[in-house]
């Protein structure tokens, strides 16, 4: 079959990489893609939210399945845009309708929808911009330290953690009244810090079905020790030790059931991936946050240990068949080491040459800011440049085999975790 892949980073990188493996792919495409896709399948230059260029690359290339990788599409409607058109009235597309995609696209809209169905998550209390004084007098009597989340998309920096109250109402002027992030921050959701470790699980979901892939921990911290500012993800590991068997069932009766059935039960068509970032409070799971799509770089660490046929996966979610997949996981383990342009997630320099190994063992590179440069190599584009995934049967092997690939692969100021993964080798319950 013909598929058609929307994004350009990491996590579409490593979407191609396991689609093109599958005997069901006859002709893969990537719009945009980057330099990585173009290795394995056939970059088109359409932007993610050009939904009229493409529905014509899928009326044109005779697409038979749609995989939508990043968020901004899912949330502007692109499945709702694709399924109004004739001609693609019918088409199969992973990625949930554009109400579907509020569980990421309004911040406001998911706790709401977590409080309907009793999905335990932080306390929690939204204000818009009518409503500043309001606000400001509830952060006064609330403990600290306070959360304060942009409503919408801000591109993974509509989180604000605040120690002291001061700087909580100085911030929460600062996204309603200056609107530092824009439309997003029209509202802003006030929450309780919850403390515990942070864990991500993913469901791939029909609408009515689910299968829960391999969990996975990122790190989203600049700094080692997980120091300095927030960015996309600086890696990732899968699987997770503190995540056993007994929390996974809670994830799964507590979390996972009540956000398929509540989905169910309101009508919103979902068919796609619910990426659920929790947190394990004394053994105990809150949601800190839902996204429609798979996580970057989780999926990168994901991925490599899904064994069955992934198009087959996907086809499933598509055709409403998920209760009749063979979902089959591999016990490896799965470092994902993320490197990033100097300066990131600040200001950064673009176009240096990135010197790539030609080929690379125990592991699997992803590009994720990359672009040809005017002599035709790879240079830095991107804030976060390429993610590498080294696996082995434990996690100090996957870690080694992962840093020995990033040591082969250098640009000007070119910059990366060395700890990755760390933390949890000689973990402990």
């Amino acid at each position: 079959m013909n598929i058609l892949l929307l994004g350009s980073g990491g996590r579409e990188h490593a979407f191609a990489w396991k689609i093109s493996q599958s005997p069901s792919c006859s002709k893969l495409f990537v719009a945009p893609g980057n330099p990585g896709t173009a290795k394995i399948a056939q970059n088109i230059g359409v932007t993610v939210t050009d939904f009229e260029s493409i529905y014509q690359v899928i009326v044109e290339k005779d697409i038979e399945l749609l995989v939508v990788g990043p968020e901004e599409p899912l949330v502007k409607g692109i499945v709702d845009f694709l399924h109004s058109r004739p001609k693609t009235a019918s088409l199969p597309i992973v990625g949930p309708s554009q109400k579907g995609a509020l569980l990421e696209g309004s911040k406001d809209f998911s706790k709401q929808f977590m409080l309907r169905h009793g999905i335990p998550t932080a306390s929690y209390a939204t204000f818009n911009a009518s409503q500043v004084q309001e606000g400001l007098d509830y952060l006064e009597n609330h403990s600290l330290p306070i959360v304060l989340k942009a409503d919408g998309l801000a591109a993974g920096k509509g989180v604000l953690i605040c120690q002291s109250h001061e700087e909580a109402a100085s911030s929460f002027k600062e996204m309603l009244v200056d609107a530092k992030f824009g439309e997003a921050s029209s509202k802003v959701v006030v929450e309780e810090f919850l403390t515990g470790i942070e864990v991500s699980v993913f469901v791939a979901t029909d609408g009515k079905s689910y299968k829960i892939l391999p969990e996975a921990k990122d790190y989203k911290r600049i700094g080692e020790g997980d120091q300095g500012l927030n960015t996309g993800g600086m890696g990732a590991v899968s699987p997770v030790p503190f995540a056993d068997k007994i929390f996974m069932e809670k994830v799964e009766q507590r979390i996972v059931v009540p956000t398929i059935q509540g989905l169910e039960k309101e009508k919103i068509s979902f068919k796609g991936f619910v990426f659920i970032g929790l947190m394990n409070k004394g053994g105990e799971p809150y949601v800190i946050e839902y996204n429609v799509r798979m996580g970057d770089p989780e999926t990168e660490a994901v991925l490599p240990r899904i064994t069955s046929d992934f198009v087959g996966l996907l086809k499933d979610i598509a055709h409403s068949n998920l209760v009749n997949h063979r979902l089959e996981i591999s016990p490896m383990h799965c470092t994902t080491v993320v490197m990033v342009s100097g300066g990131y997630p600040e200001s950064y320099e673009k176009g240096h040459a990135i010197t790539l190994p030609s080929e690379v063992s125990q592991g699997v590179l992803f590009h994720a800011g990359t672009s040809l440069g005017n002599s035709g190599q790879v240079v830095n584009q991107g804030g976060r440049v390429v993610a590498i995934t080294g696996w082995g049967d434990n996690l100090q092997e996957s870690m080694n085999n992962a840093y020995r690939i990033v040591e082969k692969i250098s640009w000007e100021n070119a910059y990366f975790r060395r700890d990755i993964g760390k933390d949890l080798v000689s973990f402990r319950k």
